[in-house]
């Protein structure tokens, strides 16, 4: 075996790709800090203790754990950032208002997402804590959309879900445990039958709810149906209200693809609505987010919070692409100011300037410069490569 390459869904990002990953990533944050979102840069590892605090389950069989030489405790490499900003937020910031935030980074995860995802994304992403209203979730699914138009995604849809409905049922009927688990898992396979086995103890009105939740998927008119056909619990209600009010207010750009009531992604983190984010032709979602209100109270300081993420790497495949700038070659001659300062006016104008090095002038073509300074009459002057 050869020992440099490397382990399986890892890679290196060659240099046309890392170009367009990192003006993304420059696009993409500072469109966020326009907004007010402010950046934070969260270490690649913790304590597991306090990276998987709030996350449930989801995210411990994807961490990549290792024990700390110094102290001897296990260490965690983040599967997910969003976790670290809600510790920052409830511990290290401490603000009691409105708090936004936004992050870029790589993480590590011990199995892809998918046959073609790499185990190490690099997610960017942002977060609003400290407000509970769907005034919150409008907001940064909006910034996501923004986002997304910002790389070059065209026909962007947005499928959403809200998990407090499937919750509200199972806390009525006091379902918890195994029973809880194996529903959740039947839930999201949209395993009818499993479902009615497995809710053959529970009372009518709990069994009906639950057999209708996998059909209620579809456009704005799945939560008439909804209000038809589920109890009418506090929490469902509030549910299908914030679902229609994020129906009103995306209706202008025609960006939701279809609600689904018996979506649970991220069922033992998030608290209410989830969405993700689709482009035509792309088989993965290339942003997920939701609101995640409970993982505030698990690092001891309740505060709401909704945000999203996406993969830097997946976004820039699926963009239209950003062109790439212009090269000048420049001959190496660092004794002659006209040149240098010629170089350097070029530089500060933003055009890329490439000095040739001695000697290697017949592997020209590999430094993909279009253009060349030639000297004419004593001026320093561009022309087109030969």
């Amino acid at each position: 075996m050869r020992n440099w390459l490397l382990p399986e869904y890892i890679e290196d990002i060659l240099p046309e790709e890392a170009l367009r990953v990192e003006r993304l990533r420059r696009l993409i944050l500072d469109d966020f800090a326009m907004h007010g979102y402010e950046l934070v840069m969260p270490p690649l590892l913790e304590y597991v203790d306090s990276l998987l605090t709030g996350t449930g389950h989801d995210l411990d069989l994807q961490t990549f754990k290792l024990v700390d030489q110094l102290s001897g405790r296990m260490l965690g490499i983040r599967a997910d950032i969003t976790p670290q900003v809600a510790r920052i937020d409830a511990h290290l910031l401490n603000r009691s208002g409105v708090a936004r935030l936004c992050y870029a980074g790589s993480v590590l995860r011990t199995r892809p997402d998918g046959l073609t995802r790499s185990r190490e994304p690099l997610q960017i992403g942002a977060e609003i804590y400290g407000h509970a209203g769907i005034e919150s979730d409008i907001e940064v699914q909006r910034l996501l959309l923004r986002a997304l138009q910002l790389a070059g995604v065209r026909e962007i849809s947005l499928d959403i879900g809200h998990v407090a409905v499937f919750r509200a049922l199972l806390r009525r009927a006091g379902v918890s445990g195994e029973l809880e688990s194996e529903l959740f898992q039947a839930m999201q396979s949209k395993d009818a039958p499993a479902i009615a086995a497995l809710a053959r103890g529970l009372d009518r009105v709990t069994r009906a709810a639950l057999a209708v939740l996998p059909g209620l998927y579809g456009g704005s008119e799945v939560l008439a149906r909804a209000r038809r056909l589920l109890p009418a619990l506090p929490e469902i209600r509030a549910a299908l209200r914030d679902l229609a009010a994020l129906s009103r207010q995306f209706a202008d750009l025609g960006h939701i693809r279809s609600f689904d009531l018996g979506e649970l992604r991220g069922y033992h983190y998030h608290s209410g609505v989830v969405f993700a984010a689709y482009a035509k032709d792309r088989p993965n979602a290339l942003a997920q987010g939701g609101r995640y209100d409970e993982v505030g109270k698990a690092f001891g300081r309740a505060r709401p919070a909704t945000g999203f993420s996406m993969d830097l790497r997946e976004l820039a495949a699926a963009g239209g692409g950003i062109p790439r700038r212009s090269r000048v070659l420049a001959p190496w001659r660092p004794a002659d100011r006209a040149l240098q300062q010629r170089i350097a006016g070029l530089r500060g104008r933003g055009i890329v300037v490439v000095e040739e090095l001695p000697g290697h002038g017949r592997h020209r073509r590999e430094l993909g410069c279009d253009r060349v300074l030639v000297q004419r009459q004593g001026r320093w002057v561009i022309q087109k490569q030969d």
